[in-house]
């Protein structure tokens, strides 16, 4: 019965936010046979591999993190997959609980799915085998990422891969949603490099660190250890070590800036989408050595229907949900041809 009811929620929440929104099938650009969109989900989420025609059959079809977001690039007539992760190491397996799943399409094996509490790197390097695997199999010879949260950085890391082994597959463009590129200030508190002070007493964002950080501590490796400033920032950091992989990929960076405190505050905390700070997501610390060709926006939205519905707010307040995001997302796919030879920083705070 609960996956039933599951399904019912999800069917009618997708539609009336998609409603009016999508084109219908074949109303996006002509684009090659082999060109794909793969949507990559992020930290600590579980999310089963799709396909244009394949997704599963109870519950939220791609997972919180993909659904939304896959229903409308199909219906734009993208060739859209969603990449296989799981919240520990092995195969995608059904959902309960929250954005719960069921019934899905073939379940890939554990080297090409995204261990989403693991390092990034070999988050990356499973992406970029799914990715070589949707070549093989599925005859793509062309990608546009779409990265959620740590999707995004999953997606820089496959591309980095990628592009040192030689794969087939070219990737066209990048898309990241609510990622932490200069890390997130909940890693920061679990790392102990940053105060609960920072909260400014707000019992949300408080709530929201003491929670990671338990996670962090439980888990002792992985992502929630490296996704700080510490690790990804820095002359050596993590950041430093992409020089160049993106330098002939458009990147279009999209955050949420939903929760504000009054007065001065820290912002790598403030303003927030209740993980991301704003200037986080549109990576303003990330020379261009890293990231050559950006363009930015923001939404006041949170970082997704999790934080949305933990806040009491209605899911198309999430960047994973709101249709406002879709269109800026169809634009940057629909652009990525002769984006880089646009001028850079569109819409991005000054470095």
């Amino acid at each position: 019965m609960r996956k039933i009811l599951a399904a019912m929620v999800a069917a009618l929440t997708t539609a009336s936010v998609l409603s009016g929104c999508s084109g219908g099938p074949g109303s996006g650009e002509k684009r090659p046979a082999g060109a794909a969109v793969v949507v990559v989900s992020g930290g600590d989420a579980v999310s089963p591999f799709t396909t244009p025609d394949q997704a599963c059959a109870t519950g939220l079809a791609a997972g919180n993190s993909d659904t939304a977001i896959r229903e409308y690039l199909l219906g734009k007539g993208y060739t859209a997959y969603t990449s296989p992760a799981m919240n520990g190491r092995g195969q995608v397996v059904d959902q309960q609980g929250f954005g719960a799943f069921g019934v899905c399409p073939v379940t890939l094996p554990e080297n090409m799915t995204v261990n989403s509490t693991g390092s990034i790197d070999t988050a990356g390097e499973h992406l970029a085998r799914f990715v070589n695997w949707l070549h093989d199999e599925k005859g793509v010879t062309e990608v546009d990422f779409v990265g959620h949260s740590m999707g995004g950085l999953y997606s820089r890391a496959a591309i980095r891969v990628l592009a040192t082994t030689d794969s087939k597959v070219k990737i066209r463009s990048l898309t990241t949603i609510g990622t932490p590129w200069q890390g997130s200030y909940l890693s920061d508190y679990a790392n102990d490099l940053m105060a609960l002070s920072e909260c400014q007493g707000d019992k949300f964002c408080e709530s929201a660190v003491t929670q990671f950080k338990e996670r962090v501590l439980e888990l002792m490796a992985g992502s929630g250890r490296e996704v700080n400033k510490k690790f990804l920032m820095g002359k050596d950091g993590w950041n430093a070590f992409q020089a160049g992989v993106l330098d002939r990929i458009p990147v279009a960076l999209i955050a949420g800036g939903k929760f504000t405190v009054p007065g001065s505050a820290n912002p790598a905390v403030w303003p927030n989408d209740g993980i991301v700070a704003e200037e986080s997501a549109l990576a303003k610390a990330i020379s261009d050595p890293v990231l050559l060709h950006r363009r930015c926006y923001v939404f006041d939205d949170t970082h997704s229907i999790f934080v949305s519905n933990a806040a009491g707010l209605e899911w198309k307040t999430a960047l994973t949900w709101d249709p406002r995001v879709f269109e800026v997302l169809h634009r940057a796919l629909q652009d990525a041809p002769k984006a880089l030879d646009a001028p850079s920083r569109e819409g991005c705070p000054a470095p």
